[in-house]
Protein backbone atom coordinates (compact mmCIF):
# COMPACT_ATOMS: atom_id res chain seq x y z
CA UNK A 1 0.00 0.00 0.00
CA UNK A 2 2.63 2.20 0.79
CA UNK A 3 4.77 1.67 -2.01
CA UNK A 4 1.75 2.23 -4.29
CA UNK A 5 1.10 5.43 -2.65
CA UNK A 6 4.82 6.58 -3.08
CA UNK A 7 4.25 5.91 -6.82
CA UNK A 8 1.16 7.24 -7.40
CA UNK A 9 2.98 10.92 -5.70
CA UNK A 10 6.26 10.36 -8.35
CA UNK A 11 3.83 10.25 -10.92
CA UNK A 12 1.45 12.74 -9.97
CA UNK A 13 3.26 15.26 -8.67
CA UNK A 14 5.07 15.56 -12.10
CA UNK A 15 2.26 15.82 -13.75
CA UNK A 16 0.24 18.11 -11.58
CA UNK A 17 3.30 20.66 -11.83
CA UNK A 18 2.96 19.69 -15.53
CA UNK A 19 -0.88 20.72 -15.31
CA UNK A 20 -0.18 24.13 -13.59
CA UNK A 21 2.68 24.91 -16.02
CA UNK A 22 0.60 24.87 -18.66
CA UNK A 23 -2.69 26.91 -16.85
CA UNK A 24 0.01 29.37 -15.48
CA UNK A 25 1.76 30.67 -18.85
CA UNK A 26 -2.07 30.49 -20.73
CA UNK A 27 -3.61 32.84 -17.93
CA UNK A 28 -0.76 35.08 -17.64
CA UNK A 29 -1.61 35.97 -21.60
CA UNK A 30 -4.43 38.83 -22.48
CA UNK A 31 -7.02 37.91 -24.31
CA UNK A 32 -5.19 39.54 -27.46
CA UNK A 33 -2.72 37.66 -26.80
CA UNK A 34 -4.67 34.08 -26.18
CA UNK A 35 -6.26 34.55 -29.76
CA UNK A 36 -2.83 35.19 -31.26
CA UNK A 37 -2.43 31.72 -29.83
CA UNK A 38 -4.88 30.29 -31.26
CA UNK A 39 -4.47 32.13 -34.18
CA UNK A 40 -0.92 30.82 -34.60
CA UNK A 41 -1.94 27.35 -34.18
CA UNK A 42 -4.23 27.51 -36.76
CA UNK A 43 -1.62 28.68 -39.26
CA UNK A 44 0.48 25.95 -38.48
CA UNK A 45 2.23 23.91 -41.81
CA UNK A 46 1.24 20.54 -41.36
CA UNK A 47 3.90 19.54 -43.67
CA UNK A 48 6.89 20.81 -42.16
CA UNK A 49 5.24 19.62 -38.86
CA UNK A 50 4.90 15.86 -40.33
CA UNK A 51 8.61 16.38 -42.03
CA UNK A 52 10.02 17.37 -38.32
CA UNK A 53 8.20 14.22 -37.56
CA UNK A 54 9.98 12.34 -39.84
CA UNK A 55 13.34 13.23 -38.93
CA UNK A 56 12.44 12.80 -35.30
CA UNK A 57 11.49 8.91 -35.86
CA UNK A 58 14.86 8.55 -37.91
CA UNK A 59 16.97 9.25 -34.63
CA UNK A 60 14.96 6.22 -33.01
CA UNK A 61 15.60 3.65 -36.04
CA UNK A 62 19.69 5.06 -35.34
CA UNK A 63 19.12 4.46 -32.07
CA UNK A 64 17.98 0.73 -32.68
CA UNK A 65 21.03 -0.26 -34.71
CA UNK A 66 23.10 1.34 -32.10
CA UNK A 67 22.06 -0.55 -29.47
CA UNK A 68 22.74 -3.73 -31.91
CA UNK A 69 26.51 -2.59 -32.22
CA UNK A 70 26.63 -2.50 -28.11
CA UNK A 71 25.28 -6.30 -27.65
CA UNK A 72 27.32 -8.26 -30.04
CA UNK A 73 30.11 -7.84 -27.45
CA UNK A 74 27.86 -9.84 -25.00
CA UNK A 75 26.89 -12.20 -27.28
CA UNK A 76 23.63 -11.50 -28.96
CA UNK A 77 22.64 -10.79 -32.23
CA UNK A 78 18.92 -9.32 -32.00
CA UNK A 79 17.01 -8.65 -34.97
CA UNK A 80 16.60 -5.04 -36.30
CA UNK A 81 13.01 -4.74 -35.29
CA UNK A 82 12.81 -6.29 -32.14
CA UNK A 83 15.72 -3.48 -30.79
CA UNK A 84 13.79 -0.64 -32.72
CA UNK A 85 10.64 -2.18 -30.85
CA UNK A 86 12.17 -2.31 -28.04
CA UNK A 87 13.49 1.38 -28.44
CA UNK A 88 10.07 2.65 -29.00
CA UNK A 89 8.08 1.28 -26.10
CA UNK A 90 10.56 2.14 -23.78
CA UNK A 91 9.65 6.04 -24.72
CA UNK A 92 6.17 5.08 -24.83
CA UNK A 93 6.51 3.32 -21.01
CA UNK A 94 8.44 6.49 -19.95
CA UNK A 95 5.86 8.72 -20.89
CA UNK A 96 3.64 7.18 -18.34
CA UNK A 97 5.85 6.31 -15.65
CA UNK A 98 8.98 7.88 -14.63
CA UNK A 99 12.45 5.96 -15.44
CA UNK A 100 10.47 3.40 -16.74
CA UNK A 101 11.82 3.18 -20.38
CA UNK A 102 15.35 1.70 -19.62
CA UNK A 103 13.61 -0.51 -18.39
CA UNK A 104 11.25 -1.65 -20.50
CA UNK A 105 13.59 -1.64 -23.23
CA UNK A 106 15.77 -4.51 -21.63
CA UNK A 107 12.39 -6.71 -20.47
CA UNK A 108 11.33 -6.63 -24.08
CA UNK A 109 14.58 -7.87 -25.60
CA UNK A 110 14.57 -10.30 -22.76
CA UNK A 111 11.21 -11.56 -23.81
CA UNK A 112 11.59 -11.95 -27.68
CA UNK A 113 15.36 -12.16 -27.96
CA UNK A 114 15.87 -13.90 -24.80
CA UNK A 115 18.75 -11.65 -23.65
CA UNK A 116 19.50 -11.60 -20.00
CA UNK A 117 17.91 -8.22 -18.53
CA UNK A 118 20.77 -6.92 -16.70
CA UNK A 119 22.65 -7.09 -19.98
CA UNK A 120 20.32 -5.50 -21.85
CA UNK A 121 20.05 -2.98 -19.11
CA UNK A 122 23.75 -2.31 -19.02
CA UNK A 123 23.82 -1.76 -22.08
CA UNK A 124 20.80 0.69 -22.18
CA UNK A 125 22.77 2.50 -19.39
CA UNK A 126 25.76 2.90 -21.24
CA UNK A 127 23.92 4.30 -24.12
CA UNK A 128 22.84 6.98 -21.25
CA UNK A 129 26.36 7.94 -19.98
CA UNK A 130 26.90 8.48 -23.68
CA UNK A 131 23.79 10.66 -24.66
CA UNK A 132 24.32 12.98 -21.44
CA UNK A 133 27.97 13.52 -22.50
CA UNK A 134 26.67 14.81 -25.88
CA UNK A 135 23.75 17.09 -24.07
CA UNK A 136 26.17 18.16 -22.12
CA UNK A 137 28.50 19.40 -25.01
CA UNK A 138 25.88 20.70 -26.81
CA UNK A 139 24.79 22.68 -24.11
CA UNK A 140 28.02 24.03 -23.72
CA UNK A 141 28.79 25.12 -26.97
CA UNK A 142 25.15 26.54 -26.89
CA UNK A 143 26.76 28.88 -23.92
CA UNK A 144 30.06 29.35 -25.55
CA UNK A 145 27.73 30.92 -28.65
CA UNK A 146 25.65 33.07 -26.30
CA UNK A 147 28.00 34.82 -23.81
CA UNK A 148 26.44 37.89 -24.69
CA UNK A 149 22.91 37.03 -23.69
CA UNK A 150 23.68 35.00 -20.55
CA UNK A 151 22.02 38.34 -18.41
CA UNK A 152 19.12 38.40 -20.69
CA UNK A 153 18.41 34.46 -19.86
CA UNK A 154 19.21 34.97 -16.36
CA UNK A 155 16.53 37.88 -16.00
CA UNK A 156 14.25 35.93 -18.20
CA UNK A 157 14.26 32.71 -16.28
CA UNK A 158 13.95 34.88 -12.96
CA UNK A 159 11.08 36.56 -14.03
CA UNK A 160 9.85 33.36 -15.07
CA UNK A 161 9.97 32.48 -11.64
CA UNK A 162 8.64 34.83 -9.80
CA UNK A 163 5.62 34.81 -11.68
CA UNK A 164 5.24 30.85 -10.65
CA UNK A 165 5.57 32.00 -7.21
CA UNK A 166 2.52 30.63 -5.93
CA UNK A 167 3.40 27.30 -7.62
CA UNK A 168 6.76 26.53 -5.59
CA UNK A 169 4.95 27.84 -2.26
CA UNK A 170 2.33 24.66 -2.60
CA UNK A 171 3.39 22.25 -0.11
CA UNK A 172 6.56 24.07 0.94
CA UNK A 173 5.81 23.36 4.49
CA UNK A 174 6.04 20.01 4.52
CA UNK A 175 9.32 18.58 5.19
CA UNK A 176 9.20 16.51 2.00
CA UNK A 177 13.15 16.22 1.36
CA UNK A 178 12.85 14.72 5.46
CA UNK A 179 10.56 12.31 4.61
CA UNK A 180 12.10 10.74 1.43
CA UNK A 181 15.48 11.05 2.96
CA UNK A 182 13.89 8.84 5.50
CA UNK A 183 12.22 6.26 3.30
CA UNK A 184 15.41 6.06 1.11
CA UNK A 185 17.32 5.21 4.32
CA UNK A 186 15.09 2.55 5.79
CA UNK A 187 14.73 0.87 2.46
CA UNK A 188 18.30 0.72 1.66
CA UNK A 189 18.84 -1.06 5.58
CA UNK A 190 15.99 -3.27 4.79
CA UNK A 191 17.58 -4.29 1.08
CA UNK A 192 21.00 -4.32 3.05
CA UNK A 193 19.50 -7.01 5.46
CA UNK A 194 17.76 -9.31 3.43
CA UNK A 195 21.11 -9.58 0.64
CA UNK A 196 23.85 -10.10 4.01
CA UNK A 197 21.10 -12.77 5.58
CA UNK A 198 20.18 -14.85 2.00
CA UNK A 199 23.19 -16.26 0.86
CA UNK A 200 21.10 -17.04 -2.06
CA UNK A 201 19.72 -13.48 -2.76
CA UNK A 202 23.57 -12.56 -2.18
CA UNK A 203 24.34 -14.69 -4.95
CA UNK A 204 21.84 -13.75 -7.53
CA UNK A 205 22.47 -9.97 -6.78
CA UNK A 206 25.68 -10.98 -7.60
CA UNK A 207 25.32 -12.19 -10.76
CA UNK A 208 22.99 -9.62 -11.86
CA UNK A 209 25.81 -6.61 -10.71
CA UNK A 210 28.15 -8.71 -13.51
CA UNK A 211 25.66 -9.17 -16.30
CA UNK A 212 24.95 -5.19 -15.26
CA UNK A 213 28.72 -4.58 -15.64
CA UNK A 214 28.92 -6.27 -18.64
CA UNK A 215 26.70 -4.35 -20.60
CA UNK A 216 27.81 -1.17 -19.27
CA UNK A 217 31.39 -1.76 -20.51
CA UNK A 218 30.49 -2.58 -24.09
CA UNK A 219 30.82 0.93 -25.34
CA UNK A 220 34.62 0.08 -24.65
CA UNK A 221 34.19 -3.54 -26.31
CA UNK A 222 32.33 -2.79 -29.64
CA UNK A 223 34.43 -3.98 -32.83
CA UNK A 224 32.27 -1.40 -34.45
CA UNK A 225 33.33 1.65 -32.58
CA UNK A 226 33.35 4.16 -35.79
CA UNK A 227 29.18 3.32 -36.57
CA UNK A 228 28.73 3.71 -33.15
CA UNK A 229 29.95 7.05 -32.99
CA UNK A 230 28.40 7.61 -36.68
CA UNK A 231 24.87 6.78 -35.38
CA UNK A 232 25.37 8.62 -32.56
CA UNK A 233 26.18 11.61 -34.25
CA UNK A 234 22.79 10.85 -36.62
CA UNK A 235 20.66 10.84 -33.55
CA UNK A 236 21.53 14.04 -32.19
CA UNK A 237 21.73 15.72 -35.85
CA UNK A 238 17.90 14.27 -36.48
CA UNK A 239 17.01 15.06 -32.73
CA UNK A 240 18.31 19.42 -33.48
CA UNK A 241 16.67 18.38 -37.16
CA UNK A 242 13.42 17.91 -35.96
CA UNK A 243 13.65 20.76 -33.78
CA UNK A 244 14.85 22.96 -36.57
CA UNK A 245 12.67 21.86 -39.30
CA UNK A 246 9.42 22.47 -36.51
CA UNK A 247 10.26 26.22 -36.74
CA UNK A 248 8.98 26.20 -40.38
CA UNK A 249 5.58 25.30 -39.39
CA UNK A 250 5.00 28.71 -38.35
CA UNK A 251 4.80 32.06 -40.25
CA UNK A 252 8.14 33.97 -39.06
CA UNK A 253 9.03 31.68 -36.90
CA UNK A 254 11.75 30.21 -39.92
CA UNK A 255 13.64 33.66 -38.76
CA UNK A 256 14.69 32.63 -35.70
CA UNK A 257 18.59 32.20 -35.67
CA UNK A 258 20.00 29.14 -35.33
CA UNK A 259 22.10 30.13 -31.70
CA UNK A 260 17.87 30.50 -30.78
CA UNK A 261 17.22 27.08 -31.83
CA UNK A 262 20.26 25.65 -29.98
CA UNK A 263 19.26 27.31 -26.88
CA UNK A 264 15.60 26.57 -26.85
CA UNK A 265 16.75 22.87 -27.35
CA UNK A 266 18.18 22.98 -24.66
CA UNK A 267 15.60 24.40 -22.67
CA UNK A 268 13.15 22.08 -24.07
CA UNK A 269 15.72 18.98 -23.48
CA UNK A 270 15.68 20.18 -19.26
CA UNK A 271 11.99 20.51 -19.36
CA UNK A 272 11.33 16.92 -20.41
CA UNK A 273 13.82 15.73 -17.58
CA UNK A 274 12.10 18.28 -15.05
CA UNK A 275 8.39 16.53 -15.37
CA UNK A 276 7.03 13.68 -16.43
CA UNK A 277 6.39 13.62 -20.60
CA UNK A 278 7.57 17.51 -20.61
CA UNK A 279 3.98 18.34 -20.02
CA UNK A 280 3.47 21.94 -19.75
CA UNK A 281 7.31 22.92 -19.38
CA UNK A 282 8.55 22.25 -22.38
CA UNK A 283 6.82 24.45 -24.27
CA UNK A 284 7.35 27.33 -21.60
CA UNK A 285 10.80 27.21 -21.38
CA UNK A 286 10.92 26.60 -25.49
CA UNK A 287 9.10 29.73 -25.57
CA UNK A 288 10.93 31.83 -22.34
CA UNK A 289 14.32 30.68 -23.93
CA UNK A 290 13.51 31.51 -27.55
CA UNK A 291 11.86 34.52 -26.84
CA UNK A 292 15.46 36.57 -25.79
CA UNK A 293 16.18 36.41 -29.74
CA UNK A 294 12.46 38.22 -30.88
CA UNK A 295 10.87 41.21 -30.21
CA UNK A 296 9.07 41.35 -26.64
CA UNK A 297 5.05 40.65 -26.75
CA UNK A 298 3.07 43.30 -27.80
CA UNK A 299 0.73 44.57 -25.09
CA UNK A 300 3.60 43.16 -22.34
CA UNK A 301 3.81 39.59 -20.90
CA UNK A 302 6.99 37.10 -20.60
CA UNK A 303 6.16 34.86 -23.19
CA UNK A 304 5.15 35.68 -26.77
CA UNK A 305 2.30 33.80 -28.15
CA UNK A 306 3.49 32.62 -31.51
CA UNK A 307 6.66 31.04 -29.54
CA UNK A 308 4.54 29.60 -27.07
CA UNK A 309 2.66 28.00 -30.26
CA UNK A 310 5.78 26.59 -31.60
CA UNK A 311 6.94 25.12 -28.24
CA UNK A 312 3.40 23.58 -27.99
CA UNK A 313 3.73 22.16 -31.55
CA UNK A 314 6.57 20.95 -31.30
CA UNK A 315 5.91 19.19 -27.97
CA UNK A 316 2.86 18.09 -29.52
CA UNK A 317 4.58 16.68 -32.67
CA UNK A 318 7.32 14.36 -30.11
CA UNK A 319 4.66 13.13 -27.56
CA UNK A 320 2.16 11.99 -30.93
CA UNK A 321 5.20 10.33 -31.89
CA UNK A 322 5.74 8.10 -29.24
CA UNK A 323 2.43 7.21 -28.27
CA UNK A 324 1.41 6.21 -31.56
CA UNK A 325 4.79 4.60 -32.82
CA UNK A 326 5.79 3.10 -29.34
CA UNK A 327 2.12 2.35 -28.77
CA UNK A 328 1.96 0.12 -31.84
CA UNK A 329 5.36 -1.35 -31.13
CA UNK A 330 4.52 -2.47 -27.67
CA UNK A 331 1.72 -4.06 -29.41
CA UNK A 332 3.78 -5.82 -31.76
CA UNK A 333 6.39 -7.08 -29.42
CA UNK A 334 3.05 -8.35 -27.34
CA UNK A 335 1.67 -10.40 -29.99
CA UNK A 336 5.40 -12.29 -30.86
CA UNK A 337 5.63 -15.35 -29.32
CA UNK A 338 8.97 -15.32 -27.31
CA UNK A 339 11.86 -17.96 -28.42
CA UNK A 340 12.27 -21.32 -27.45
CA UNK A 341 14.94 -21.71 -24.98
Amino acid sequence: MKRAALNALKLGLPLAAGAWLVYKPYSALTPEQREELFAAFGQANLLWLTLAIAVGWLAHVSRAWRWRYLLEPIGYRPGFWNCYHGVMAGYFMNMFIPRAGEASRAALLYRVERVPFEKGFGTVMAERVVDMAVLLGIAGVAMVMQLDKLDLFKAQIARFRSEQGSADSVGSGFPWAWLLGALFVIGAAVAAYLVFTRPALRARLMDALRGFMQGLQTVLRTRKKGLFVAHTVLIWACYLGMFQVGFYCLPGMDQVPFAAILAGFIAGAIGIVLVQGGIGVYPAFVALIVGVYMVPPEGGGLLRPDALAMGWLLWAAQTLMIIVLGGLSLLLAALQKPPVP
